[in-house]
């Protein structure tokens, strides 16, 4: 089941819909480099390509970070 949560990205709110996994990981990364998990997703939109969508961009990032 996916689970959605609102982040602020270039002044607006969005929502982000992931597994709980994925959450979890972005956590543990996040903490791992002293950053919010709002600020982890926040780099991510910052770097990904306009045609991929931000939940895609979060699954790519967590499964390269975590291989």
């Amino acid at each position: 089941m996916l689970e959605k949560r609102s982040v602020s990205l270039l002044g607006h709110r969005t929502s982000v819909a992931l597994e709980p996994e994925f959450w979890a990981a972005l956590g543990r990364l996040a903490e791992k480099e002293g950053v919010t998990v709002a600020g982890l997703v926040r780099r991510v939109d910052e770097t990904r390509q306009a045609s991929q969508a931000l939940a895609s961009a979060l699954r790519v990032f967590v499964l390269k970070e975590v291989t």
